[in-house]
């Protein structure tokens, strides 16, 4: 069962790399990126469980978060085209 649940994870990757190449615009390849990521995690747990080495869902764990901050400033990037500019400074010192 774990081993047809892998297969399909590898089959969606496939995919989704497809789509990340070939995305019409920037935030389609974002939003594939990160969906490559999360396939990412799920295969590592799912390859954890199936070799009986727990230590591979804190891998996982590690990577989503890595994944989530790493997408974050990507779209952060695009557009502002800085990771460095705090945004508005006409805001009046609200943030």
């Amino acid at each position: 069962m774990f081993t047809a649940a892998a297969a399909a994870l590898l089959v969606a990757l496939a995919l989704a790399l497809t789509r990340a190449c070939l995305g019409p615009t920037v935030f389609d390849r974002a939003l594939a990126a990160n969906t490559v990521g999360t396939i990412a995690v799920l295969l590592l747990a799912v390859i954890g469980f199936l070799t009986g080495r727990p230590e591979f869902l804190d891998l996982a764990i590690v990577y989503g978060l890595l994944n989530v901050v790493g997408t974050i400033a990507v779209l952060k990037y695009f557009q502002y085209g800085s990771l460095g500019d705090p945004g508005n400074a006409d805001d009046g010192g609200q943030r």
